[in-house]
């Protein structure tokens, strides 16, 4: 599957005549808990050719898109952001970008970009929008998913996780492991909530369905206390960093200049 996805990278290339910097896998494969039905969710940040940037139209807007879309199918789900979209995003630490960030599998990664992503990112993290980010996902998929008598077992690592991720910036003040195994292993101390936890990751690796199931008791009272807890703390806490505009201007001027000062000789 590597060589496919590095092939599709390729074609990505030479169709839309970009450069791509970094790709890798995201979603629950990055994070730990793939089904054996799960899809490859592939992201990518790319830069065009000086000459895309030099015009009178900023990207982003008309026909200059700062996204990259490949049909999804069965099998593949491929999408990559444009190099200013990425770093304007990351001035406000973006939560899916900072975990692509930190996925374990990467499909390609080319010149300094993303290390120069990595110094700066203690200089950009922004713990008050990454903790909404996540409070906000775990209410909205408990909501959804975990209320009635029976649940879609599944579903439970869709909030077990970014309550984590609360958990881990509550206590670390840094950008939380993108791997649930790590979460859980940092956050959660060793008794009948973890033990009830790691089973039911277990059988979801192996493969069993986990179709609707009473629901976890246990596991729900800790998601809706910790909810609770949390919209508590949230309010209570109030962080400024330094504006870090000059320095990602800075970043993508050195990026594009090593990109296509590269590919000229």
């Amino acid at each position: 599957m590597k060589e496919l996805i590095q092939q599709k990278l390729i074609e990505i290339e030479k169709s839309f005549k970009v450069k791509i910097l970094y790709a890798v896998e995201s979603g629950s494969r990055a994070w730990g808990f793939p089904s054996k039905d799960s899809d490859y969710d592939v992201r990518f940040i790319y830069v065009h050719q000086p000459e895309w940037y030099l015009s009178i139209d900023p990207q982003g807007v008309g026909k200059k898109r700062d996204v990259i879309e490949v049909p999804i199918n069965d099998l593949l789900d491929i999408s990559g952001w444009e190099i200013t979209k990425a770093l304007r995003l990351f001035r406000k630490s973006n939560p899916p970008l900072l975990e692509w960030m930190r996925s374990d599998i990467i499909y390609y990664q080319a010149y300094s970009f993303i290390d120069q992503m990595r110094a700066l990112e203690p200089q950009v993290f922004y713990s008050n929008a990454t903790l909404y980010h996540y409070l906000n996902m775990a209410k909205n998929n408990y909501r959804d998913y975990l209320q009635g008598s029976e649940v879609k077992s599944k579903k439970y690592f869709y909030v077990l996780r970014p309550i984590l991720a609360c958990k881990w910036i509550e206590e670390n003040q840094t950008v939380p492991p993108i791997s649930f195994h790590e979460l859980m292993s940092e956050m959660l101390p060793a008794g009948d909530l973890k033990d009830e936890i790691e089973l039911l990751l277990k059988r979801k690796i192996e493969g069993d369905e986990l179709v609707l199931e009473p629901r976890i008791e246990r596991i729900n009272n800790f998601l809706e206390s910790e909810i609770i807890r949390l919209e508590a703390y949230i309010k209570t806490i109030s962080v400024e960093i330094e504006d870090p505009t000059k320095k990602l201007d800075e970043l993508f001027r050195n990026v594009l200049k090593e990109v296509w000062e590269a590919k000229d000789r």
